[in-house]
């Protein structure tokens, strides 16, 4: 059972990022233009103009913060010199924070599956065993068999959490030597509990562990030390509230003794290279240095807010929208105790048109809210707290889906 702290109302009241941001905080040296104005028609909102695309609520990409717009207009340098390698050796300090750990985060880029795909490719020798609870983890099973590897699954209902027994009793019939995990699953909203499904697969030798944390990282505490896996990435157009582009990875030793002796690991996403650049500040190959510009001004925000200030700050947001869906008679598709800090994913009611409220609430309000992902798209509705969210911001949307949802009940 995944506990959450109960006092969240002094976070509501005193985000920081409900204060003033500090747009000056690690944004490279040098005069950056504003932004232009699209010239597109604004959306319809109730009091304010809105740019021509709804703002995000849904669970990734997220909404995106002027200052990280402003970050990426660094300037152009080269990525095999000092400008660049200081560049990747001051994102390193806040980044392992965030990661909870002392080894070296690497940069990728790529979406956040180009890294899953990599570490099938890196790590699995013999067969892996994937721990399928929704889109996203029932697709890591299909990359691996794509790969060529052999490969097994515990699956289970959308909406339930993978079970730490049930992992032991399938790894106790032997053969693997890798297991992979979405933290926090997003197409159905479930934490699973990642401390205790690691140290079951701790307990078998030569056994590795993947982990996907796409929507939880910076949004919840997570330790890569602490927890003893062997591969943490995620992506960074969710929790971390960046463009999508760019993944970061970190790898314990013996994710990169494994990756050594695979003849077939491929280039790109090869281990052994992003250790090897990583030693020289630098990447593998060409990186996306706007997105890396955006992710030190982000990290930089992340540490002056206080990561636990941020991690209570998406509890407390998180908490106004399962209250908000709890007056509505709104169920929550996960249990009590494995529900995500970053999203809410409610089941649908019989009784409401789901597709045209959310239309009604991009027309009239400008924001966007999810009608569900994959086999159980129109059947939930998900809703977004992750990234740079605040009491505020959270309220009016509430306030914006309160105002057209008794148009669309029957």
């Amino acid at each position: 059972m995944i506990t959450e702290p109960s006092n969240v109302t002094h976070f509501l009241t005193n985000s920081y990022l409900s204060k003033k941001r500090n747009p000056d905080i690690l944004i490279p040296p040098r005069s950056i233009p504003p932004l232009k104005s699209t010239g597109q028609t604004p959306v319809k909102s109730a009091g304010s103009a809105r740019m021509s695309k709804p703002k995000l609520f849904i669970p990734g990409p997220v909404d995106v913060a002027p200052e990280t717009y402003a970050a990426m207009a660094g300037p152009a340098i080269g990525h095999r010199g000092k400008d660049f390698e200081e560049l990747y050796s001051s994102i390193q300090p806040g980044i392992r924070q965030v990661v909870g750990t002392t080894r070296p985060v690497f940069f990728s880029t790529s979406s956040a599956w180009g890294v899953m795909e990599g570490c099938i490719r890196n790590l699995v020798k013999k067969k892996v065993l994937n721990l399928c609870c929704g889109a996203f983890s029932d697709k890591w099973y299909g990359v691996a068999q794509s790969c060529g590897k052999e490969a097994e699954k515990i699956q289970v209902e959308w909406g339930k959490p993978i079970e730490p027994e049930a992992v032991r009793a399938k790894l106790a019939e032997g053969g693997f030597d890798t297991v992979t995990l979405v933290h926090n699953e997003t197409s159905t909203g479930v934490l699973n509990p990642l401390k205790e499904i690691a140290d079951v697969v701790k307990s078998f030798e030569g056994v590795l562990m993947v982990v996907d944390t796409v929507s939880s990282l910076s949004a919840m505490p997570i330790n890569f030390d602490e927890l003893g896996i062997d591969v943490l990435l995620a992506g960074v157009q969710k929790a971390i509230a960046l463009p999508p582009g760019l993944a970061v990875l970190v790898t314990s030793d013996a994710a990169l003794e494994r990756a050594g002796s695979m003849e077939d690991r491929g280039y790109y996403f090869d281990f052994c290279e992003f250790a090897s650049n990583d030693a020289k500040d630098n990447t593998p190959s060409t990186p996306s240095i706007p997105h890396l510009y955006a992710l030190r001004e982000r990290v930089g925000v992340m540490i002056a807010e206080g990561l636990e200030n941020r991690y209570a700050r998406h509890l407390a947001t998180n908490a106004m929208v399962h209250q908000w869906g709890a007056r509505h008679g709104f169920e929550l598709l996960p249990p009590e105790g494995f529900r995500s800090h970053s999203l809410s994913c409610f089941v649908t009611p019989e009784n409401l048109d789901q597709v045209g409220w959310i239309k009604s609430v991009i027309s009239e309000h400008g924001f966007a809210i999810n009608g569900g992902y994959g086999k159980i798209k129109g059947k939930t509705i998900r809703i977004s707290n992750m990234g740079n969210e605040t009491a505020e911001t959270m309220q009016e949307l509430l306030d914006a889906l309160d105002q057209e949802l008794p148009k669309f009940l029957s």
